[in-house]
């Protein structure tokens, strides 16, 4: 392994990172592929939309190239953003650029003049690899590069020049001064400066701080550390100034007055890249695994300007959810007839997943120094900023921007370039993020809106063998002035690029369970288009389910239904009805589960049944909605080793054995033909069943009489009624009895007397 006392660390370069994909594994019978999680999402390929680690998705926020390419620029390293202006450090010929009113200009080195010792950028074989052994720390920084930026207590740009000729630079207007030249350094990583207008360095190979006052003089070493190089620095409100290192991928506590440092936090991990004091106060540090580093080759040697191969299916993007109220949420009223189409099931949030053996990590270290891992994926992690109480952090070789919510433990990608591969810089001004990329070199904007229009393509779903493909059905809230649309598409071969694919049916807005309109086969793939027309709303999405039937041995479950019974002596009773069979013609055996929806776990209620039904007593369990799960098995037939099941699961069934509740009763008198009447102004609700009929009597009466809502339409769970009494039946005056009689549509009844008096 190479010397790391002779590289340049993994912060002032460009990675390139693999990552494998996971494999499916076929099913080989009648199934519905359920995706609800953020493993299974993440399989997708997604163009302005967010994909969370807890599996949803919706659209991301708007993306705009403020500078799309940068000429002899291959990084984008370092950004301010002063006022209206922002500056941009590069590499690897150390440019800095200035961008405002919508013109980009090169403010360093002026253009008649090159920099002292730079060779022009020659581009080597991207597809060619090479031997971190050879490469030598003198090839990548054979011209200057602007790792670090900031602005002093004046306002003016503060930029460290890293190169054979080291220096910290100050701009004023068209001035440029040189206002301090380390001789012992060559790179400077990192500049911060504290409450007071002190400046503080970060450098490299000696891993020193400097520390110079507020009018850039009186430079002195206020740390001397054992490690090569100080790559990240924050100035804490303690007084302390905190410096992340390398090589040991240590945490520096710095007294600047006594100039002595305490280790803070002592990492796994090589590299400390990034250091970020959050809104709340603790700090966090972005540390990279030594061997994804040590794996990856710099930018400036391998990948000059190449970047990646543009994917030819959409990439993805994202934005934390915007909740809102309104809209649609794609859910089927109850009624008393069985529904025709299965409910999109509630997603159960997955467990937190093992944590990567090769990961990189974002670590929280409170005020008492406790230490706790809010963040690890498979990437290089090169930057973190903070927006809204969330930390963004820019990494690689994906250029990929996540969000992580410390609070929820949730992440999302909120951004993934098409083309570069890395981001390598964030800034934060208000709303907007302005993010840096490498290979190649971008500024891109990211606003607070959503975009007006993102798509996830889903991943191939495997069904084993030609198959037909069913309903696409997906639990979603679409508030108003969003849309959702579904298309879709089938092959037979392993490659979503291969020619033999069927084309994309035409999008069709989802208001319900969609049929996919693709041909037989054995791959199928869905697109989603997500729409917002005003930027402020975003449909979100929680589970995606898609249907499909192939021929096979298994057994298979074709149909489960759970209706009520409707005879004497069976209130509250439900037949479970299944339908099963085996193209070997096994015996088969039954086991019936049911759950409450939205809960994990199965309860069993019977097993080893051999007939095709079951009466289940629904007054043994809560009022609420149940699945039903029926396992068919042909162990019977088979040995242990060669016995095959399938599953299903019924829609969602409401068990309802409550009647509807009326209350708000409002009792007002009128007088009509000189007659007193009573008019009985009320409310009727029930939890889970629409509302069936509605009668009263008076006196007790056997006659009951008739009456529709104040609406004319029994539909919903909640009605209003009006009834006048007195208005037909000529009461005497005095006392009276008014009972009133609702029935839901599962035939759930409610009695309810009211006392009137006719004067």
């Amino acid at each position: 392994m190479r010397d790391k006392f002779d590289r340049v660390p993994a912060v002032a370069f460009i990675f390139l990172i693999c990552l494998a994909a996971s494999s499916v594994c076929p099913a080989v019978s009648s199934k519905i592929t359920r995706q609800a999680t953020g493993p299974d999402m993440l399989k997708g390929q997604a163009k302005d939309v967010v994909i969370s680690s807890r599996g949803t998705i919706q659209l991301g926020r708007a993306a705009e190239a403020v500078v799309e390419e940068f000429k002899d620029v291959w990084s984008v390293n370092s950004i301010v953003v002063s006022g209206g202006t922002i500056y941009i450090g590069t590499s690897p010929n150390g440019g800095i650029y200035k961008y405002s009113l919508g013109k980009l200009t090169k403010i360093y080195p002026p253009e008649s003049q090159t920099p002292e010792g730079a060779k022009p950028a020659q581009p080597s074989d991207a597809n060619k690899p090479v031997d971190p052994n050879k490469v030598e720390s003198e090839k990548h920084l054979s011209n200057e590069h602007i790792f670090a930026m900031a602005t002093d207590v004046a306002g003016r740009l503060l930029a460290g020049i890293s190169g054979d000729k080291c220096k910290l630079c100050r701009f004023e207007g068209t001035r440029i001064e040189t206002i301090f030249e380390p001789n012992d350094a060559k790179y400077i990583f990192a500049i911060t400066v504290d409450d007071g207008g002190d400046i503080y360095l970060g450098t490299g190979p000696e891993g020193k701080v400097y520390k110079l006052n507020s009018f850039g003089k009186d430079a002195q070493v206020v740390y001397d550390s054992r490690d090569k190089n100080i790559l990240s620095l924050a100035s804490g409100r303690d007084g302390f100034i905190y410096a992340g290192s390398d090589i040991r991928g240590v945490v520096y506590k710095i007294d600047p007055r006594a100039k002595q440092a305490t280790v803070l936090y002592d990492s796994d991990q090589p590299e400390i890249t990034a250091l970020l004091f959050a809104a709340e106060g603790d700090l966090h540090a972005a540390a990279t695994s030594a061997k994804i580093v040590q794996t990856q080759m710099d930018f400036a040697v391998q990948m000059p300007m190449a970047g990646r191969p543009e994917p030819q299916l959409p990439s993805d993007e994202a934005r934390a959810p915007d909740r809102s109220e309104g809209g649609r949420k794609l859910k089927i009223a109850n009624t008393k007839e069985p529904a025709d189409q299965m409910a999109a099931q509630k997603p159960v949030g997955p467990p937190k997943g093992a944590r990567p053996g090769e990961a990189s990590y974002i670590y929280k270290i409170s005020k008492d120094g406790f230490v706790t891992d809010v963040f690890s994926e498979n990437v290089v992690l090169f930057c973190l900023a903070e927006q809204d109480k969330k930390l963004l952090a820019g990494t690689g070789n994906s250029g990929q921007l996540f969000s992580v919510d410390p609070a929820l433990e949730e992440n999302a990608i909120i951004y993934e370039d098409g083309k570069a591969s890395q981001i390598t810089v964030i800034a934060v001004s208000g709303e907007d993020v302005y993010v840096g990329t490498a290979n190649p070199a971008k500024l891109m904007k990211l606003g607070k809106k959503f975009a007006a229009e993102g798509t996830y393509t889903s991943d191939l779903i495997d069904a084993g063998q030609p198959a037909t493909w069913g309903k696409l059905q997906i639990e979603a809230d679409i508030p108003d002035g969003c849309k959702i649309k579904a298309a879709s598409r089938s092959g037979n071969v392993k490659d979503v690029n291969d020619p033999t694919f069927s084309g994309w049916t035409e999008p069709a807005e989802v208001t319900e369970p969609v049929q996919l309109g693709c041909p037989l086969g054995r791959f199928c793939q869905y697109k989603l288009v997500l729409q917002s027309a005003n930027g402020r709303t975003s449909p979100l999405i929680r589970a995606i389910a898609v249907a499909s039937t192939v021929p096979n041995l298994a057994p298979k479950v074709e149909l489960v239904t759970v209706t009520r019974i409707e005879a004497p002596g069976k209130t509250g009773v439900f037949k479970i009805a299944y339908k099963a069979k085996d193209e070997n013609a096994d015996k088969l055996i039954y086991k019936i589960e049911f759950r409450k929806t939205g809960r994990t776990s199965w309860i069993e209620l019977k097993d080893q049944l051999e007939v095709d039904n079951f009466e289940w007593d629904g007054k043994t369990v809560e009022d609420g909605r149940y699945e039903v799960r029926v396992t068919a098995s042909d162990q019977r037939s088979n040995t242990s080793a060669s016995k095959l099941t399938a599953t299903r699961i019924s829609d969602p069934v409401v068990i309802d054995n409550t009647g509807p509740i009326i209350k708000e009763i409002k009792m007002t008198s009128v007088s009509k033909n000189g007659e007193p009447h009573r008019v009985l102004d009320f409310k009727v609700s029930d939890e889970f069943s629409v509302i069936g009929q509605l009668e009263y009597t008076i006196d007790s009466n056997a006659d009951w009489i008739g009456t529709v809502p104040n609406d004319l339409v029994y539909d919903t769970t909640d009605e209003n009624f009006t009834i006048e009494v007195n208005a037909k039946e000529k009461l005497t005056k005095g006392d009276h009895i008014v009972t009133i009689k609702v029935t839901d549509a599962v035939g759930n009844t409610t009695y309810k007397t009211l006392e009137v008096n006719i004067e």
